[in-house]
């Protein structure tokens, strides 16, 4: 995929299919960006859905968020068009790769509508999209939030941001290293609320500090491969594992199977249907949210 922006359009190209989506910048400034024609993308449904535990809704309907060691405060209106408040450099740096802008989620969601399940569920809950964190953070993150709940989490994660993290703005830091966290006891991780998961933590800040636990190189290796890696680590589970490979290393075919997707899966007694390959991630965010409201 290429991705420019000139002064009147960020354009997205497939070298693949030939095919040029015009997204008009119709204001670019200091400090704001708009967008218009971004297809499949519903701001409360992406970032309050249990992927990523660092965004907040404002009372003006617009969330705020850090990622990437950078703060955003994003707003759709009603119109459609999207209001980054960042700058230029940061959006093509930070932000378009992050809430998948690259990727074509309307062709996507056409082949996902194969299976009647998800077709229903596509039409429900349509403007799902899976965000694209850094390895580091998707899988602390994840670490977390093992027999826990959403609120929790976020607590969690925010005061460990908040201690350890540095600043960004007067409200905001970014997430804390490895070589940060690996000067913490467990002791310390325990007092963030974390429980049982400090020493889990503390293991796994060490071995990524140390170059122990290489999480770029597992980020290039094969879905079974990656897998099979973070499952040697102290701590980590098949559901942990699955999440984070989704949501921080960018394999966009991987299914995780909590308590939910136990349920939903009881709907495919012969497994998953051919239209979900290559893109089982997203299905599997689509039945997670339908689940979790009706199930």
């Amino acid at each position: 995929m290429l991705f420019t922006i000139d002064r009147e359009y960020v354009i997205i190209s497939s070298m693949k299919t030939k095919e040029i989506i015009r997204i008009m910048i119709i204001e670019e400034n200091k400090n704001t960006i708009v967008l218009k024609n971004v297809k499949c993308l519903d701001l409360a449904l992406t970032l309050d859905c249990g992927q990523s535990f660092r965004w907040v809704e404002e009372a003006d309907g617009s969330w705020s968020g850090a990622a990437y060691g950078k703060y955003l405060n994003i707003k759709k209106k009603r119109n459609g068009d999207l209001i980054f408040n960042t700058t230029a450099n940061d959006f093509n740096a930070v932000w378009r790769n992050y809430f998948d802008l690259d990727r074509d989620y309307t062709k996507i969601c056409k082949k996902l509508k194969e299976d009647t399940l998800v077709a229903s569920t596509i039409d429900e809950y349509y403007g799902i999209r899976i965000l694209n964190q850094e390895p580091w953070e998707a899988l602390v993150s994840f670490v977390i939030s093992q027999q826990n709940n959403i609120k929790r989490i976020k607590g969690i994660i925010k005061r460990l941001c908040d201690t350890y993290g540095e600043k960004i703005n007067d409200a905001w830091h970014a997430f804390p290293s490895a070589e940060v966290l690996s000067r913490l006891s467990v002791e310390d991780f325990e007092a963030l609320g974390t429980g049982y998961r400090g020493k889990y933590l503390k293991k796994l800040a060490d071995d990524v500090a140390a170059g122990k636990i290489k999480l770029e190189e597992i980020k290039m290796m094969r879905l079974e491969d990656a897998r099979k890696a973070l499952l040697d680590i102290y701590g980590i589970g098949i559901k942990v594992a699955d999440c984070a490979l989704l949501f921080g290393f960018q394999f966009i075919e991987c299914f995780p199977v909590d308590v939910w997707m136990k349920r939903v899966l009881e709907f495919y007694p012969n497994g998953l249907p051919a239209c979900f390959k290559g893109y089982e991630g997203i299905a599997q965010q689509y039945l997670f949210y339908w689940a979790r409201n009706n199930l």
